[in-house]
Formats: structure tokens, C-alpha cells, sequence
């Protein structure tokens, strides 16, 4: 197994525990997506996307219908996606996604989590080169013979491939990995081949990772935790090790 499998795999055992906030989150990508390439998922392959994702999430329909409403209502605002960096205390690196309304408040917010817990935000560009951008994708296992299906994927830019179970499902599914740049053509090979996308997105993954104690790790834990709380943090990630 190769890095992309061991980030995801020490990530999965933590951060967005609640349902609550993940609703919010795919909403407000749903929100985003429409009011850029419209309501219709067949004509919007991002809309399309996430509404696969909002049903592995379990989200009601009528939450996923809503946030579809909202985007073409004309009171919604319109969300900008901003990027924050800088660094937890020692020597921890963060990169803060955000999908906001009011970019004003949202900097003034991250700036005083990073000041509290002792870290530093840091200006654009100062940490994202330590991360690689990923696309993923997750499909059921069923009976696909995965060294066949590993070989004729790497063709289309897959660069990991690997089986998780997913417990809630009780499922038996494909995990994928990629440069963020074969997002389209992965999508329309395996929509192509009649295969069921479970799930798809983005991800930032360390290129090396820094072990701390574990009393250095939980002051890190802690600016994480508050970051993540904020309405308009969408995805944070950060190069601690485990």
C-alpha cells in the first residue's frame, strides 16, 4: 500500500464526526456547483457528483433538494472557495479549505484559532507546495477481479487503488487515487464501463509528515478541532504524523 492509503487510513479514524456538519459541507458544495453550471445533474457533472456523495453520506433528499432550491434562489449568497496556510505549534503545517460568504470574517475567524492555540497563519503559497492534490473515487468491489481492473485504470491516471470495507453498507468497495487534473477522464471511463460511483472528491496529501509526543499532539489536536468547528471550514489538512 502506498501513502495515499496510510493518510486515509489514519485519517478516516478521525475529524467530521458530525453528520450534522457534513450535511453542511456537501450543501454548500451543492450550493456552489449549481450556481456555476446550473440545477440539472445531468448537464453538471460536479452537481452530479455530489449528489452521489450526499447518498453515501445518508443525507435526506429533501436536504439535498433544498440546498438546489437555495442556489437559484436570488436572496443565496454567492460562496467563495478561499484557501488559509500557516502552522500549528511545532512546526505542524495547515491548509485550511473554506467556502464563505463573507471572506472578511472568515480570515478574521482562522487567524485568531491559529493566535489562540499558538500557531501562526501564514500568506498564500507558504505551505501548500508541502501538499499534493488529489481526486478519489469510490466504487463497489463486487465481482471485479481488482489486478485486471488495477492495469486497465492506471491507463486513465490511477495511481493507488486499494479495498476498504465499509461497515455502515456492510460493502465491499474501491478506493482511488489520482492527480487532481484525471478528475473527468477517470469519471467517464468508469461511467463508461456501467460502474456505480459510490463517491468522488478532493483531497491535499502530505508529501512527508512530522512525528510529534503525544502531549505535542494534542496541541495540535486542539487549533484542528476549533478550526474545524467554524461554519465555514470546509476541509482542513495538516502534516502530523498518525
Amino acid at each position: 500500500m502506498g501513502r495515499a492509503f496510510e493518510y486515509r487510513k489514519a485519517r478516516k479514524m478521525k475529524r467530521w464526526s458530525s453528520m450534522a456538519k457534513v450535511f453542511t459541507r456537501i450543501s454548500k458544495d451543492i450550493i456552489m456547483a449549481v450556481k456555476e453550471s446550473g440545477p440539472n445533474p445531468e448537464a453538471n457533472s460536479r452537481l452530479k457528483a455530489l449528489m452521489q456523495n450526499a447518498r453515501d453520506a445518508n443525507m435526506p433528499k429533501d436536504n439535498v433538494e433544498r440546498a438546489i432550491k437555495r442556489a437559484t434562489s436570488k436572496d443565496q449568497a454567492d460562496y467563495k472557495e478561499m484557501v488559509y496556510e500557516g502552522y500549528a505549534p511545532h512546526g505542524i503545517a495547515i491548509l485550511v479549505e473554506t467556502a464563505t460568504d463573507n471572506a472578511t470574517r472568515t480570515v478574521g475567524n482562522v487567524r485568531s484559532y491559529f493566535n489562540k492555540y499558538n500557531g501562526s497563519l501564514g500568506t498564500s503559497g507558504s505551505v501548500e507546495f508541502m501538499f499534493e492534490r488529489k481526486c478519489n473515487f469510490k466504487i463497489p468491489k463486487g465481482t471485479i477481479d481488482l489486478e485486471e481492473f488495477e492495469f486497465e485504470m492506471i491507463d486513465f491516471g490511477v495511481e493507488e487503488l486499494f479495498i476498504e470495507h465499509d461497515e455502515d453498507k456492510n460493502l465491499d468497495t474501491i478506493f482511488m487515487y489520482a492527480p487532481f487534473s484525471e478528475y473527468g477522464a477517470i469519471t467517464k471511463a468508469l461511467e463508461e464501463r456501467g460502474l456505480e460511483i459510490l463517491t468522488s472528491g478532493f483531497e491535499r496529501i502530505p508529501m512527508d509528515t512530522k512525528a510529534v509526543t503525544p502531549e505535542q499532539q494534542a496541541d495540535v489536536e486542539k487549533l484542528l478541532e476549533k478550526i474545524e468547528e467554524d461554519e465555514d471550514v470546509q476541509a482542513v489538512y495538516h502534516t502530523m504524523a498518525g
